[in-house]
């Protein structure tokens, strides 16, 4: 292991979470929350608001990447309220000399652009959404941090980061100093990475307690469907002695690329495929052989064998 494992947790990076996925619509059909939360956003704030919000639809997606990163260098647990105050107060010279070391080619444009344009939206979103939510949510991400960073005096980094995501291997990257694992429930039930000069952030899902036990298990409902479909079957069957990237799954498949990002999202998100990382667009998907003990765990103890 070349690279020093932390875990980190801020309302911030929900907040963050919360509005990408508010203004670009991004996964929201494997997202548990699902087009449902969109509509009834919509359906209660005024009209004016959504429009100023969705204003950032049209803003490059690599912005989330500088805004995570300024997230981070303000340190964990800073309130939301005090991290936009602190970030409007501070200089544009500032912001940009905090940015360099996180992404090189950063420009003084870029920076200007992304601070002047996102700090009064993000504060128009924590009023109009988040700080009726963020109660709820921080402390299911205290609770999971919590339990991760006790976990790291019993597991390698490498295997706790693949069991807090269901599956990711980070391999060989070049330059790669740091791993930062950061819980999130908006963005339940996938994983997402940011990729930045030395520093790889990782955000995992939490579990979130079911209101009603009687219920299948979350993750229960996940495998059964993953496992429902003959093609993500031979998938798994495909990817079970050796790894294999996307162009080689295309080819040897004869599956469209947009079918086969479908089936291993879902084959992802139900814990039955490891992704091994090797960059920001290298990665090679292999069968997670804890995913199935996993499926028989959850069926027996929700059948009550």
């Amino acid at each position: 292991m070349n690279y020093e494992l932390k875990i980190d947790v801020s309302p911030v990076y929900e907040l963050l979470d919360s509005f990408m996925l508010y203004v670009t619509k991004k996964w929201m059909s494997n997202l548990d929350l699902g087009p449902d939360w969109i509509r009834d956003l919509e359906s209660r704030i005024p009209p004016q608001k959504v429009t100023e919000l969705l204003q950032a639809s049209e803003w490059p997606f690599d912005d989330y990447d500088v805004l995570y990163a300024w997230t981070y260098s303000r340190g964990p647990a800073i309130k939301v309220l005090q991290f936009l105050d602190e970030l409007d107060a501070a200089s544009l010279e500032d912001c940009y000399q905090q940015t360099l070391p996180f992404l090189p080619n950063f420009t003084l444009e870029e920076c200007n652009r992304i601070k002047s344009s996102y700090i009064p939206l993000l504060r128009l979103w924590h009023d109009q959404y988040f700080r009726h939510v963020e109660n709820k949510i921080l402390p299911l991400l205290i609770a999971d941090a919590s339990e991760k960073k006790m976990l790291e005096s019993k597991m390698d980094p490498e295997a706790l980061i693949e069991y807090a995501s269901n599956g990711v291997i980070y391999e060989e990257i070049p330059d790669l100093q740091t791993i930062v694992l950061l819980p999130t429930v908006h963005n339940r039930p996938i994983n997402t990475y940011c990729f930045y000069k030395t520093l790889v952030m990782v955000q995992y899902p939490v579990d979130v307690p079911l209101d009603n036990e009687d219920e299948p298990p979350t993750m229960l409902l996940r495998m059964t469907k993953a496992l429902s479909d003959p093609t993500r079957l031979r998938l798994l069957r495909y990817v079970a002695h050796e790894p294999k990237t996307l162009s080689e799954m295309q080819s040897d498949l004869n599956q469209s690329r947009e079918m086969l990002m479908h089936h291993l999202m879902i084959l992802r998100v139900a814990g039955l495929l490891r992704i091994h990382v090797r960059g920001e667009y290298n990665e090679r998907f292999s069968i997670r052989p804890d995913g199935a003990s996993e499926l028989q765990m959850f069926l027996e103890s929700y059948i009550r064998l």
